[in-house]
């Protein structure tokens, strides 16, 4: 394993907006840089979906076609991960730059 792994960040989202927002500008301001930032939304009813779309185009977006709940809807995100390490954030979370 190299000395950079790359690290799968999976964050599993309904309808969450503005807290979700705030948790990718947190997970983008990590110190570790070597990330791949997964959105998985279960069909939300707000714009989250759009906005994500639009200001953060470097992220991988899974846009599901019906709500499969927090364990499927977390599977899903793991199972497009490339990461070496997977590590799941509810969309209220906010990271600590050296937490990961």
């Amino acid at each position: 394993m190299s000395e950079n792994p790359l690290v799968s960040v999976i964050v599993l989202n309904y309808n969450a907006g503005e807290l979700l927002l705030n948790c990718i500008e947190s997970i983008k301001k990590s110190t570790y840089k070597n990330l791949e930032i997964i959105v998985v939304d279960n069909i939300s009813t707000d714009k989250s979906q759009k906005i994500c779309k639009e200001k953060y185009p470097d992220i991988k977006l899974i846009q599901n076609d019906e709500n499969f709940g927090y364990c499927e809807g977390n599977n899903i995100g793991i199972r497009k991960a490339k990461g070496d390490f997977i590590m799941i954030l509810n969309p209220d979370t906010i990271v600590e730059p050296n937490c990961i």
